[in-house]
């Protein structure tokens, strides 16, 4: 382990995300208050940038598929792939936006669909469900994706094609090595940040739904409540979630991480066509082809809109934050998703990771929310109060209307754990790629278990003391914040990408 440590990363980070976390705590009201009017400042006056990024690295991802550099193997002329077709999408859809999808598919069409911000009174419902599934495609569809796969795609051809670390600072030519160590503790501090928010999030979910369904003390959770932000039974959920993801880690790629990747795909996959066949199946098939058409119809205002002439805070609080933090994760997950697609081409990659997962998302977003607008449509605020109330309940409630519920909710526990796992594990496997010294021969060996380990126990220890503490809403916030920088620097690695492609090219 210890020769495979790169120790002037590890030990910065280690120190900067213990030094975070203790300020946050001290001091918690007016580090709450710091990110919040830092991402109001952001939101305010770098929205067109950060709208124009994700619209800019959308057009990227279509040119390199379709340009010369499509046919480039990431690896090499004769690379293989490590993994099918069918494992990788796993895989990478479960690292990217899985457990958000779960989470958001009921939540956020209902939210738009009775939001004041949005509609003036009187607006009809087809007006109003059509746009919230229009705003609901443009936040987790192409451009989240896209950036997730210019990201992925510099780490892949920097560290594949170029025999460079796993590393940010891989996609720049910084002469100095302090240079190069503070841009990689940057994406570190982010990708430890990010997951350790998921921890907690996802643990407040679990044990809403383990609560909703009166089923808590049959597990041993109790769930008597000492803050607002914590109960004992969400500090077992984070333990519980931490063990599986040290066994997954501890197995491997190959053993622990595909294998529950492919579990996640199969709940998912029944999950889905459970609601569609009994939900209201010829609303969703309805819903469905006219939110494709309507959201290809208003792409480009979509993309572009920033409520220029409106006094609403609604597009800081929705599609900028979206935006932010797909750029605050894009290191994780681009890591990972590099990781995994040796022996593609750039054509195969760029399809792969944006719009086949993308088509997915729409798949999946219009089953559930196109139901649970049918719910609302026909049973006005059953929903909407539910989520007004608690969000994290709104998933139950909504199932709370299907044959067996107990057992639909039941299969949703076990998917948002697994998707839950997933992050943590891969987190880990991602934050010991980015400490590690050695990486020369990175798809071959991936870094020392105990190094392993020691991110993934360091992962569910974050997020408990921080749900101990009330800091989950501040590191929250802080991941969002650090979208924007994260934004400038894909920005320059694309371009970076982009030059070394055509020296390349030129060299055959």
């Amino acid at each position: 382990m210890f020769k495979s440590i790169d120790y002037k990363r590890f030990f910065i980070s280690f120190f900067l995300i213990s030094t975070f976390i203790g300020i946050t705590l001290v001091n918690l009201d007016t580090a709450n208050n710091l990110f919040n009017s830092t991402q109001s400042f952001i939101a305010n006056n770098f929205g067109w940038l950060i709208v124009l990024s994700a619209n800019g690295f959308l057009i990227f991802c279509i040119w390199m598929a379709i340009s010369q550099f499509g046919e480039i193997r990431l690896g090499g002329a004769n690379a293989k792939p490590e993994f099918n077709y069918i494992n990788w999408i796993a895989m990478l859809f479960s690292a990217g936006l899985g457990i958000g999808v779960i989470f958001f598919s009921v939540a956020e069409p209902v939210s738009h669909l009775s939001s004041l911000a949005l509609f003036e009174e009187g607006a009809s419902f087809n007006e109003r469900a059509t746009l919230s599934m229009n705003l609901t495609f443009l936040h987790w569809g192409f451009h989240a994706w896209a950036i997730y796969g210019v990201v992925g795609l510099c780490f892949a051809y920097f560290a594949f094609n170029l025999g460079r670390p796993f590393r940010v600072s891989s996609f720049f030519r910084l002469e100095s090595a302090w240079s190069q160590v503070i841009v990689d503790v940057f994406a570190i501090l982010a990708t430890v940040f990010g997951i350790a928010t998921s921890l907690g999030l996802g643990a407040s979910q679990i044990s809403a739904g383990l609560e909703h369904l009166n089923i808590a003390n049959s597990f041993w959770i109790p769930m008597e409540t000492l803050s607002p932000e914590a109960s004992p039974g969400k500090f077992i959920i984070i333990i519980f979630i931490t063990i599986l993801g040290l066994i997954s880690v501890v197995l491997g790629l190959n053993a622990g991480i595909k294998r529950l990747s492919q579990l996640n795909m199969i709940l998912c996959g029944c999950f889905l066509i459970t609601i569609f066949l009994f939900g209201p199946t010829g609303y969703i098939l309805d819903g469905f082809v006219e939110n494709v058409g309507s959201y290809i119809q208003n792409f480009i205002s979509l993309s572009t809109n920033l409520n220029a002439y409106s006094n609403s805070d609604w597009q800081n609080g929705w599609t900028l934050f979206y935006y932010c933090w797909w750029f605050a994760w894009s290191p994780f997950v681009g890591l990972f998703i590099a990781r995994i697609s040796y022996g593609r081409t750039i054509k195969e990659f760029i399809l792969g990771v944006v719009f086949l997962p993308s088509l997915i998302v729409f798949i999946w977003l219009s089953v559930f929310g196109n139901a649970a607008i049918y719910q609302e449509f026909t049973t006005a605020g059953s929903l909407a109060n539910a989520i007004n109330e608690d969000i994290s309940v709104s998933l139950f409630i909504f199932l709370e209307q299907y044959p067996v519920s107990t057992l639909l909710m039941g299969l949703s526990l076990i998917n948002i754990l697994t998707f839950f796992v997933t992050s943590s594990d891969s987190g880990a496997l991602v934050t010991a790629m980015m400490t590690s010294s050695n990486q020369k021969n990175s798809l071959q060996h991936d870094p020392a278990i105990m190094t392993r380990v020691f991110w993934a126990l360091t992962l569910g220890i974050i997020a408990i003391i921080l749900l101990m503490g009330g800091g989950l809403d501040a590191l929250q916030t802080s991941v969002i914040v650090t979208g924007l920088p994260f934004a400038m620097i894909a920005f320059v690695a694309a371009r970076n990408l982009y030059k070394q492609l055509k020296i390349d090219s030129n060299k055959i």
